[in-house]
């Protein structure tokens, strides 16, 4: 059934909940209430923190002006003290996809192979309604049309490979076509999905009832080193700009730096307007070395608020490149079950789950599963990582002849459908969705995308 959006009736939300709600630390959150005037929430008699629908409004402008528009901290108070009246605005595609790829799905952690991003449509219109699908199809831009949803958020990119011609002699082009007639934007998720923390496989992973779970093949060369040399006096506000800009993330721990104290020196030239000591002399300051790590794409976001927050007219700061796996961000899932099952037990919850009438296998299936690990989409090629892993069974989709006779004997190996692996994953999406855009209506598609039937 199509998701059909329910108005927010809270009066307030807690700190905890704005947090979620625009995927910012509390830290954060907190530190935009004491820059910004126009952030006023109330307390209860606890002490907790209760933002109101006039400052989540104010956060909204906030985050857009921050985050969207990349203004620094006095750049975005400047604009509100000129622009009052604009604490509500238009939420354009351009904007709304920005916020997704940069913050939520992340489009650096896709494979070079694919095509994820904006397929089609005007970046600048304003979204009306979203319709969430796995596949786009000429009947999935009927029912956008039907529906008035003039943004498409699909997992599998509409194109896929390079376009010679929009002649409307193929479905790929007679759909690009009906969509750009239309009026409406389509954006594909893909690998960049099955790549964040919590991506396709994990929640695979949840619905098989998965404990402890973890990536099955993390990324490389998705981290980065942030150094930087700070007067001590200001440490603190650096590290705290840093991190909410989303440095210093490992795992499940956050706020994580390492730092050293030493001396800096420097001799101010004509014209400048030194943080502490005189024009055409040495100076030497107590500072700090201050190193953080974050992801790649990131960067940008990182440097500009450090050099808003540091003191210093010319900072120094060293960006490294690590190869560093990225243990939060990669391909499939592992994890272990909370009761062991045989393979039997577990090929029926399968069937159950995904409404296949028959799943494809090889290995045994009277042996006892701890570990399993999964793969939304097509992931036959990963067999191996989980045979590494220490994984009793592996579930993906297209898994050909030869490699069904080429796994591990030891290992129950079977394919559960390429669309079927990966349909749950829309939950997520809305989910992530709806908490950074609470007031977007948005719907599942009602159509059949899938083009495998089975006869029984």
């Amino acid at each position: 059934m199509p998701y059909r959006e329910k108005k927010v009736e809270k009066l307030y939300y807690q700190i905890g909940e704005v947090s979620e709600m625009f995927s910012e630390p509390v830290s954060t959150i907190r530190f935009w209430e004491k820059e910004f005037d126009v952030l006023r929430p109330k307390k209860n008699n606890k002490g907790n923190r209760l933002f109101m629908q006039e400052d989540l409004k104010n956060l909204r402008l906030i985050h857009h002006l921050l985050r969207e528009r990349g203004m620094t901290i006095e750049g975005a108070r400047k604009y509100l003290q000129n622009n009052r009246e604009e604490t509500d605005y238009r939420l354009e595609i351009a904007d709304t996809l920005r916020n997704i790829k940069e913050m939520l799905i992340p489009r650096a952690f896709q494979e070079d192979y694919d095509n994820s991003g904006l397929q089609t449509g005007d970046p600048a219109a304003a979204v009306k309604s979203v319709l969430l699908t796995v596949d786009v199809t000429e009947a999935v831009i009927d029912e956008a049309v039907k529906n008035h949803c003039n943004l498409i958020v699909s997992h599998h990119p509409l194109i896929f490979k390079p376009l010679q011609h929009l002649a409307y002699g193929s479905d790929v082009e007679r759909i690009v076509a009906a969509a750009l007639k239309n009026d409406i934007a389509v954006y594909s998720a893909h690998t960049s999905f099955d790549n964040i923390a919590g991506g396709v496989s994990h929640i695979l992973a949840e619905k098989l009832g998965l404990e402890n779970i973890r990536v099955l093949v993390p990324l490389e060369g998705r981290l980065s080193k942030l150094v930087t040399f700070v007067p001590e006096t200001h440490a603190t506000g650096v590290r705290d700009a840093l991190f909410a800009a989303g440095a210093g993330q490992i795992g499940r721990y956050d706020r994580c730096s390492f730092n050293s104290s030493g001396m800096g020196t420097y001799r101010a030239g004509e014209g400048t307007d030194p943080f502490a000591g005189s024009v055409g002399e040495d100076h030497t300051e107590p500072e700090v070395r201050v190193e953080v790590v974050m992801p790649s794409h990131l960067a940008g976001a990182c440097v500009r608020a450090l050099l808003q927050s540091h003191p210093y007219e010319e900072v120094a700061y060293d960006i490294i490149a690590l190869e560093n796996r990225h243990h939060g961000a990669g391909a499939g899932a592992i994890g272990r079950l909370p009761v062991t099952m045989t393979g039997s037990d577990m090929l029926e919850r399968l069937k159950q789950l995904t409404g296949i009438p028959a799943i494809r296998y090889s290995g045994d299936i009277s042996r006892t599963l701890n570990t399993v690990a999964v793969c939304g989409g097509s992931g036959a090629s990963f067999i191996g990582a989980a045979t590494r892993a220490g994984a009793d069974a592996y579930f993906t989709g297209d898994i050909k002849y030869h490699t069904f006779a080429e796994a591990p004997h030891n290992m129950l190996v079977a394919d559960i459908g390429h669309y079927e692996s990966e349909k749950f994953s829309l939950e997520k999406l809305h989910n992530l969705i709806h908490k950074k855009f609470p007031n977007f209506a948005l719907r599942f598609s009602g159509t059949k995308t899938n083009p495998i039937n089975y006869f029984q």
